[in-house]
């Protein structure tokens, strides 16, 4: 009887396995068919542009990068502009076909390209450097508000401001390198004189890593000041993942799977699609920086220059619980600042939320005792979209002369960088314009007939509170 149930146990267990088994492979085929059955590729996700910057390329400096840069562009227009000059190809919403709305030629300047404003004049200098997937336009605003008293240099990362393609090679080594010559390039102009950064996204995880870098070689730190936009400190565990169905991918010889979402590219200055590569690219040099936070400890840290850090309190990028614990939590007293986004808490909006997402830092706000000072910008009360910016550390209220636009819940990782006027993203319609106004679509209809996402098309793309940041970065950058 006992070798019978033993034998029985044995079987049951053997079928569950097989069954786990089976339905993990049932699993991973349905998924792959899911992935496979998105749109085909187009030629932007498939060119491979040899002319980009690697930590490998023989460039030692920013005359250098730029030289590199045109013969790129020069290859870009004859392996994807030119191929898109026939009548049948045009599209009227394509980047890559001149003459279309989302032509950057449309521009007084191309800003997918890297560009220098010296300034013989200048006090200190200002690096900037833009998110994954995007490409300088995304800091032409604090390029032109910095201008006149500063030398700035907007980069573009390598990967960037090409085609889609690009982001399925490059590695974080790469983009990290290519801020080093840019900070070097600026070090060498301003012979001594202040050099602050102003980093978005994947840029201000880069910013953060060249400087504890040169911290943990004991060296002395390039910027006088960091000025972080939505840093991708942190990122959802799913893309510690994410590289392997690239990988599986490969093996199957399926392109597709080697792109987390395949759109249109509509946006002159953006990519639509985004590789899964690229993903793993911003996830690996964040494990990176906070390997490094952890390694040299509070004493160390005490070397960083002054950070202030502005973020959403929803972003659906980055992770901004790391922003908080990751990092701000972890730094000495050396004068840093969080200016943290809250929701509109206006009734009606609060009667359409899942749930309240300032609940899971309710508790360490109350307790205070912050290292930083610690800013949350929110409403001034329940019945006013009317805001104001609450200091935590001593509960200390300024009133600011802005508001939360009418029929706008909350920012977005992508609002930051952008003002109201902003042309591109921004929601004021100008009929004179001949390219196209992004922050105007709100097409309505029904659901599943057009190709680009209606929560894409939904979601904040400018900063209503542009003018409080800036005033705030002024007073960061004087010298």
């Amino acid at each position: 009887m006992k070798s019978i149930i033993i034998g029985s146990t044995k079987h049951l267990a053997f079928a569950v396995f097989y069954s786990l088994i089976g339905t993990s492979i049932a699993l991973v085929a349905m998924a792959v068919w899911y992935l496979n059955s998105r749109p085909d590729l187009s030629i932007w996700h498939t060119t491979d542009l040899q002319s980009e910057y690697r930590a490998s390329s023989d460039v030692s400096s920013f005359d250098e990068y730029l030289k590199l840069e045109e013969k790129l562009f020069a290859e870009l227009d004859n392996k994807v502009y030119q191929k898109l000059l026939e009548p049948e190809s045009f599209d009227v919403l394509n980047r890559y076909v001149k003459g279309s709305y989302s032509s950057p030629t449309h521009w007084p300047q191309d800003w997918n390209r890297s560009f220098e404003w010296p300034n013989k004049n200048a006090d200190f200098g200002v690096l900037l450097l833009h998110g994954m997937s995007d490409s300088p336009y995304a800091m032409s605003h604090f390029a032109k508000h910095f201008k006149d008293k500063a030398h700035v240099l907007a980069l573009r990362l390598p990967g960037h401001g090409t085609v889609p393609s690009a982001l399925t090679h490059m590695r974080w080594q790469d983009l990290a390198a290519a801020v080093n010559i840019a900070t070097q390039d600026l070090q060498q102009s301003l012979a001594g004189k202040p050099l602050y950064v102003i980093g978005y996204s994947t840029g201000a995880a880069l910013a953060l890593n060249h400087e504890l870098e040169r911290i943990a070689a004991n060296d002395q730190p390039a910027y006088s000041a960091m000025v972080l936009l939505s840093p991708a400190i942190g990122l959802s565990p799913v893309a510690a993942g994410a590289k392997w169905q690239s990988i599986l991918g490969y093996a199957l010889g399926l392109d597709k799977l080697s792109w987390n979402s395949i759109q249109p590219e509509y946006d002159p200055f953006k990519y639509g699609s985004f590789a899964v590569n690229a993903g793993d690219v911003v996830y690996q040099l964040s494990i990176n920086n906070l390997s490094l936070i952890k390694m040299l400890g509070e004493n160390k840290l005490k070397e960083l220059p002054p950070i202030l850090t502005f973020q959403s309190l929803t972003d659906d990028t980055v992770d901004t619980a790391a922003v908080v614990n990751e990092l701000y939590l972890k730094l000495p007293n050396a004068g840093h600042e969080l200016v943290l986004f809250d929701i509109n808490r206006t009734k009606v909006n609060m009667s359409l939320m899942n749930s309240d997402p300032l609940m899971p830092y309710t508790d360490m706000m109350q307790q205070g005792g912050f290292e930083f000072t610690f800013t949350l910008v929110e409403n001034q009360a329940t019945d006013t979209r009317k805001v104001q910016a609450r200091t935590l550390n001593n509960r200390q209220l300024q009133p600011l002369n802005l508001q939360w636009p009418k029929q706008v819940y909350s920012l977005s990782h992508v609002a930051l960088p952008f003002p109201q006027l902003d042309p591109l993203y921004g929601p004021i319609a100008d009929v004179n314009r001949s390219h196209i106004q992004i922050g105007l679509g709100a097409s309505k209809g029904e659901r599943g007939v057009i190709t680009v996402p209606a929560s894409e098309m939904m979601r904040q793309k400018w900063n209503p509170f542009y003018p409080y940041m800036l005033e705030k970065i002024d007073n960061t950058f004087t010298p």
